[in-house]
Formats: structure tokens, sequence, C-alpha cells
């Protein structure tokens, strides 16, 4: 028994407990839901607080004085404590804030737009990532051209990655950093090569003073993520790949460099019903451990990586050195992207979701100098299991000559 097959042994009887908490995967056991990079399943205690909000609260936030309306308000401020302290924000509200959006799209635009263009001069210099998604590329992009609407000009440089690894390059990143540079942004976790991108070299190679936005869409709910410890300036992602409904999202801020964030605009009717999702996702993983879920899923995607790598008509994407399940190098985030040499990955999506294995297969909405190429993507949490890899390996051996 490998190291890799004694953590899955040692995690299973806590995962099968949480596995069974999923309603939509106990009812369709024939199936093996590996898209949760896109969206993830909701636990009972998730719709079961859904539920019983829309049952006996429901009411706006802000806007009245009559108990549902009272209470739907306090539920709304617990969920910004409860955010920043899932997030291990210690500053209790002092400084920092939490603000919801409808998603990280909605939340890297609105630091884009309604703090990022406010306070640059002429001259000035981002750094932000041309591999990774586009929502944490366009957003950029879009604020240097209302910039350049205003007749400020600012350089957006792109940050550097390591080739072998495709983890940033925190070397090439400090020589790049320079008196103008203002802002950063950055991914915890890339959500193709399912690598995390060690955020905490970024804090290291830029110094104390430039402010830094995280997209950690695929890493809440995945594993642990102490701000604190990161010593980033936003911290942004969304609810429904934590667990939550769709349309809730969190946009943190630490309020510490450079002006005090404010979204812009009158932002209308909160997204109650999803905030209460999140609340109670947040609790959920709590629970759960995000540090049990991240070996768990690590391992499993070790083991497909492994299986992967002695089938010739394979290609995995992201870092080579990390496939075998043994390896010292660090593993892959529960993402596993692949091709097939001779199948398109569009219709090898097709084959797999006719074999009962749920997967996305496309570009991933990668951002302009990321693979444009289709792949199959396998992302993964608690409720898979070793059995669903192993019968996954075995339906792509098949079609392997």
């Amino acid at each position: 028994m490998t190291s890799n097959d004694e953590e899955l042994a040692t995690l299973q009887e806590w995962q099968q407990a949480l596995r069974e908490q999923f309603p939509i995967i106990v009812a369709n056991p024939g199936l093996a839901y590996l898209d949760s990079a896109a969206t993830a399943q909701k636990p009972h205690a998730v719709l079961d607080a859904v539920q019983t909000y829309l049952t006996t609260t429901n009411a706006n936030a802000g806007r009245g004085s009559y108990p549902w309306a009272n209470r739907t308000t306090s539920l709304m401020a617990q969920a910004r404590r409860r955010v920043a302290e899932f997030l291990g924000d210690r500053d209790d509200g002092d400084r920092s804030a939490v603000h919801f959006v409808s998603g990280t799209t909605e939340g890297l635009r609105t630091v884009a737009r309604d703090w990022l263009t406010t306070h640059l001069g002429d001259g000035d210099e981002i750094i932000v990532p041309f591999a990774d998604h586009q929502a944490n590329l366009l957003p950029w992009l879009e604020a240097q051209q209302l910039l350049a609407a205003q007749g400020v000009r600012i350089t957006v440089h792109q940050l550097p990655y390591q080739a072998s690894s495709h983890d940033y390059d925190p070397a090439a990143l400090a020589e790049l950093v320079g008196e103008r540079t203002a802002f950063v942004a950055a991914t915890h976790v890339h959500h193709v090569y399912g690598g995390n991108l060690n955020v905490h070299r970024i804090r290291q190679a830029v110094g104390p003073r430039v402010p830094i936005c995280l997209d950690a869409a695929q890493s809440v709910g995945h594993l642990p993520l102490d701000v604190g410890e990161l010593d980033v300036d936003f911290v942004v992602f969304s609810g429904h790949k934590a667990m939550a409904l769709p349309g809730s999202g969190v946009v943190w801020a630490r309020n510490a460099r450079g002006p005090r964030f404010e979204p812009g605009g009158w932002s209308g009717t909160p997204n109650t019903t999803g905030v209460i999702a999140l609340t109670a996702a947040l609790d959920w993983l709590t629970a759960a451990d995000p540090a049990r879920i991240e070996r768990w899923t690590v391992a499993l995607a070790a083991r497909l990586t492994e299986g992967l790598s002695g089938l010739t008509s394979y290609q995995v994407l992201g870092c080579q050195l990390s496939l075998a399940a043994d390896s010292t190098v660090q593993q892959r985030q529960g993402i596993v992207s692949f091709r097939h040499h001779g199948i398109k990955s569009d219709d090898l999506g097709f084959v797999l979701a006719s074999h009962g294995f749920l997967v996305r297969s496309d570009s991933h909405c990668q951002a302009r100098a990321g693979e444009q190429e289709g792949s199959v993507r396998v992302s993964l949490h608690v409720h898979n299991t070793p059995g669903e890899i192993d019968r996954l390996l075995a339906v792509l051996r098949s079609l392997s000559p």
C-alpha cells in the first residue's frame, strides 16, 4: 500500500459520512460528479438553511422595521462576520470589510472599476495573470482602458510563470516590481492545472507596500485559506463553488494599502437567499475541516494522475514532475486536466458522460496567454471516491490503444 493509499484509507470513514450528506449524490449512485470546479454540489445543511429561511423569515434587508426584515438584516450582518472568520480575518471589522457580490467575476470587476481606477496615476504599473482564468485578466485591462479615456496611462505587465511547473515565478516577479508598481493580481489555485500557486511567495517578491488581489474561486472550500498568513489585500470568491447557491459571492477587503474599498453605485436588493446559503456552507465546511478536504482531494487527484501517466494516449496538463502518487513535488488540488491524442476533448467528454462521468470538456475560460485548445477537466470534492477514480481510469484505458 502506497502512502497515498494509506491517506485515503485513513480518511475513508470520515469521507463516507460526509458523502451521505449530499442528496443529489446519494440519489444518483450510477453517476460520478467530477465538475466541482464549475459548481459544487450542496449538502443537506445548505438546502435546509435556505428552506428554513424562505419559509420563516424571508424579507428584504435594511429596508423595513418589522420582525422578518430585522431578522434578515441581522442575518446579513452575521454572514459578513462569518465570512471574515472563515478567511482567518482577525481584524474584527475595525479595518477590513466583507462585501457581497454575485460571484468572482463581478467581484474582480468591482475591485477594478470602483477601487483600482480611483487612485492610479499616470505612469503607474500593475502586474496581473495572463494565463489564468480570464475573469482575473479582463477586469484589469478594462481598468486600463477606463483610465486611458481619462488621460491616465498605466502599464499592465504579465505576472511571470515558471515554464516547468506552471507556478508563478517569484524571482522574475521581484525583478519586475519597481517604484511605480501599484497593484498585483494573482490566483490561489489554477482552474486548469490544479496547482496551488503559492501566493505567500508573491508577498515576499513584491514587498510590503503593493496591494495584492487574490482570486480564490478554486480554493475557498477546498483548502484552508488564512488572509493573515497570505498577507493579501483582497480575496474574491464565488459561493456556488463553495457549496452555496449560484449568484452569491464575496469581496473581502483589508483596507490597509491604498484607499478604502467601497463598491460604487446603488447596490439594490441583496441576494439574501444566496447569502444565507453561503453562511450555512461555510459552517458545513468548517465542521468538515478544509484541511481534511484538501488531503482527500489531493490524494484522489494523485491517484488519477498516476493512472493517466501510464497511458501513452493521454497528456496530463500542468507540472509533469508531480504525476506519480508518491511524488515529492506539490500535487494537484483536486483538479486534473488532460487530452487524448486521438479523440477531441469535447467528444471525449460525451463518451465519459455516456459512462456516467460528469466532466467539463472545453477551453475552460482561459485568458489570452493560457492554453486555448480544449481539454477534459476532472475536478473533485469531498463526495468523490477512489472507486470513481478507478472506474474512470478503466474507461480511459479502454480508449487507449
